[in-house]
């Protein structure tokens, strides 16, 4: 089951306050995407945290719904 990239940036802002988040679906059949994710809460965390931040954000999709997605975390000035 494929998920809309629009899905995936609502549930990540939800989950991280004042992120700005960016999707790029990399082969136009919505299951691999590449998301590229700033946030001031990432302030202090390592790049696993950042990430295991991101991944909590998308509530279990990722591996059922999402099967793939290339993950870029920046800390917000």
């Amino acid at each position: 089951m494929a998920m809309d990239p629009v899905q995936i940036e609502t549930l990540i802002k939800e989950g991280i306050p004042g992120a700005e988040v960016t999707i790029e679906d990399l082969r136009g059949d919505g299951d691999h995407y590449a998301a590229h994710v700033t946030s001031a809460a990432f302030k202090g965390k390592t790049r696993v945290q950042q990430h295991q931040m991101v991944y909590a954000a998308l509530k279990g999709r990722m591996g059922n719904e999402l099967h793939a997605l290339m993950l870029q975390t920046t800390v917000a000035e």
